[in-house]
């Protein structure tokens, strides 16, 4: 499904994947400018191999993500949340799993990134995770469909000052992303492959009619 509104959604979707991880569970922190974040995150993290953890706000309207590693985090019930951040050590400790978080805590509009939150720091805390910062650009200029970039920087050290150093860190790789954007001569390595424009549609059409 994921997989299927992304290819619907999108013209494609290329990455700067990271470098090579130390083993055990990493944290992938990215801004939250589009809808499709979580998608687009899921679908990274997969394909390198790590099973993955997200905190959804509005986890009742996506139910079926609990079986791809969905959990909720509801912003007025701190119960919950306080459960969930258990429930996530706990599966990053004992299965190694990774998480992506969306540091800032809500989805809004670029090109702000907002203060990152406190739960960077307390996951990353209590169980030594990689920290990862990955910039998403979303770009709806020469195709019908946007492109989307996700760039992922070098890990953040452990350390004092881990949320506002890996929002700098975040901040840099989105300034990657769209520097990566404007090049036209830059390929990029391929995501996915999502929907053609409707003139690539009709060169495929007359290209197979040709004799």
């Amino acid at each position: 499904m994921v997989r299927r509104s992304v290819r619907k959604s999108f013209h494609h979707v290329d990455w700067i994947p990271p470098g090579p991880l130390p083993d055990g569970p990493a944290i992938f922190v990215a801004n939250h400018h589009g809808w499709h974040d979580g998608y687009l995150m899921y679908l990274a993290i997969t394909a390198l191999d790590r099973r993955v953890l997200d905190w959804i706000q509005a986890y009742d309207s996506f139910p079926l993500f609990g079986r791809i590693g969905g959990m909720p985090f509801p912003a007025h019930d701190a119960a919950v949340r306080a459960a969930t951040i258990r429930r996530t050590v706990r599966l990053m400790r004992d299965e190694g799993r990774s998480l992506m978080l969306f540091a800032e805590g809500v989805l809004h509009r670029p090109p702000e990134l907002l203060p990152f939150g406190k739960s960077l720091e307390l996951v990353a805390g209590k169980t030594g995770a990689t920290v990862v910062p990955v910039g998403i650009r979303y770009e709806l200029s020469t195709h019908e469909r946007p492109e989307a970039i996700l760039s992922f920087g070098p890990p953040v050290e452990a350390g004092p000052d881990l949320s506002p150093r890996t929002r700098l860190a975040v901040a840099a790789e989105l300034d990657r992303a769209a520097a990566l954007l404007a090049r036209s001569d830059a390929p990029l390595p391929r995501l996915l492959s999502g929907t053609p424009d409707v003139n690539e549609r009709w060169d495929a059409v007359r290209a197979k009619a040709r004799p």
